[in-house]
């Protein structure tokens, strides 16, 4: 019996293993993950998610861990009632978040000293239900996250999500500049952030020097 949190939530009376599986195989897409992406940003063993894994050695259906799906919930900002929807093959819910373009965001007043949201000057776009009230979504420009990222694509950003090397994160730095980046090290001396496309070179700079940095939990596909 597959359980979930409060109320004994009953997933696999309700639906198939099968369904479980793409569920997880969806929320891994729709981050633009694979599914050993998405087990390793949520802090679990790379393998965990794997079609081989999938089936056990005497040939019956292997469920994913309580555990494995509340981390993949927590890490993604994932609603359990959105993951519901997902197992169910329906839409996740929508809400509405302030948008703006990543490169009206370097400007001031957009944002306060915490990275939050604030002021005037902001869209709404709808997108899938989002945990984190102070979410807020950013339109791409440039070509410097291709080919995860393209021109125009939406993101949506959490400020209230603990950030971790390997996250994909939008960052501003104390020269103003916003952008987003993959974070690939951190230390107390040096932060390295790297470009999705090969093209463009990596930014290093002293922690100091970064004013907020923010995960990426969404992508519009």
């Amino acid at each position: 019996m597959f359980t979930l949190g409060k109320g004994a939530l009953l997933f696999h009376a309700m639906f198939s293993h099968a369904d479980i599986w793409q569920a997880i195989d969806t929320l891994a897409r729709n981050h633009g993950l694979s599914t050993s992406g998405l087990a390793r940003q949520a802090g679990l063993d790379p393998t965990s998610f794997n079609r081989s894994k999938r089936i056990t050695a005497n040939d019956r259906p292997r469920w994913p861990s309580t555990e494995s799906i509340a981390k993949v919930l927590s890490a993604t900002g994932t609603t359990l009632e959105d993951f519901a929807r997902l197992v169910a093959r329906r839409p996740p819910l929508r809400t509405r978040l302030p948008l703006i373009g990543l490169a009206r965001a370097g400007g001031e007043g957009y944002f306060d000293d915490a990275g939050f949201p604030a002021g005037s000057g902001w869209d709404e776009v709808e997108v899938p239900g989002i945990a984190d009230e102070n979410a807020y979504a950013l339109r791409i420009t440039g070509d410097s996250m291709q080919p995860v990222y393209r021109d125009g694509d939406i993101i949506v950003v959490s400020p209230n999500t603990r950030t971790h090397v390997g996250d994909r994160v939008v960052v501003r730095l104390a020269s103003g500049e916003v952008m987003a980046k993959l974070l690939k090290r951190r230390t107390a001396e040096r932060i390295t952030l790297a470009s999705l496309n090969p093209e463009y070179g990596e930014v290093d700079v002293h922690p100091s020097a970064v004013v907020w940095m923010a995960r990426i939990l969404w992508a519009s596909q």
